[in-house]
């Protein structure tokens, strides 16, 4: 448990240099960047989530964790309501080469993270519920829980930028696992 709370107080600290760049009104200053900003605070918790992640990597090998990430890592990719074939490609590849995936079979992880993104993109509602349904089920185990949040995280933050939506099924896939959206600066 004290690796969540490192977690948590350096993703608080993140988050208040991101308030910090604020005016008085909540207004980002010129030049500050901010949440989602090349170069922002949300890039390097970005890292430090990555970095946590793969600490744990001995302890993330159950189904429920391999199928919760996949369902993640689609809500992630069709965010915005659609997936082009090389958004699909590439965050593929993002799944392929992250380290803590590497523990489960490379085919058990595309077969599943395609499954999901062919529901999101024949019926976005209803694949999004059954994605947030698999999310769910790594609700069970806390590590598990939070360490799905930080694969989708990793994932969404690949390109330096997590946009508002990405953000938002973020958000949801926290309060479905039962965990606290804030400690992710969400």
């Amino acid at each position: 448990m004290a690796m969540w709370d490192r977690i948590k107080d350096q993703a608080k600290g993140l988050q208040q240099q991101a308030q910090g760049a604020r005016g008085p009104a909540g207004q980002r200053q010129p030049g500050t960047g901010g949440p989602g900003a090349s170069g922002g605070s949300k890039e390097k918790l970005v890292g430090l989530l990555k970095s946590q992640l793969g600490s744990l990597k001995t302890e993330l090998k159950s189904g429920a964790y391999r199928d919760a990430s996949m369902a993640m890592c689609a809500l992630v990719a069709a965010a915005d309501g659609s997936v082009d074939p090389a958004e699909r490609h590439h965050v593929e590849n993002l799944i392929l080469q992250n380290d803590v995936l590497q523990n489960f079979p490379p085919e058990q992880l595309r077969q599943r993270f395609n499954r999901h993104v062919d529901q999101l993109m024949f019926n976005f509602q209803q694949g999004k519920a059954d994605a947030m349904q698999e999310i769910a089920k790594a609700a069970k185990k806390p590590v598990e829980a939070k360490a799905v949040v930080q694969t989708g995280f990793v994932i969404a933050g690949a390109d330096g930028y997590i946009a508002p939506a990405e953000a938002q099924v973020l958000r949801e896939a926290c309060v479905a696992l039962g965990v606290s959206p804030q400690e992710f600066g969400l």
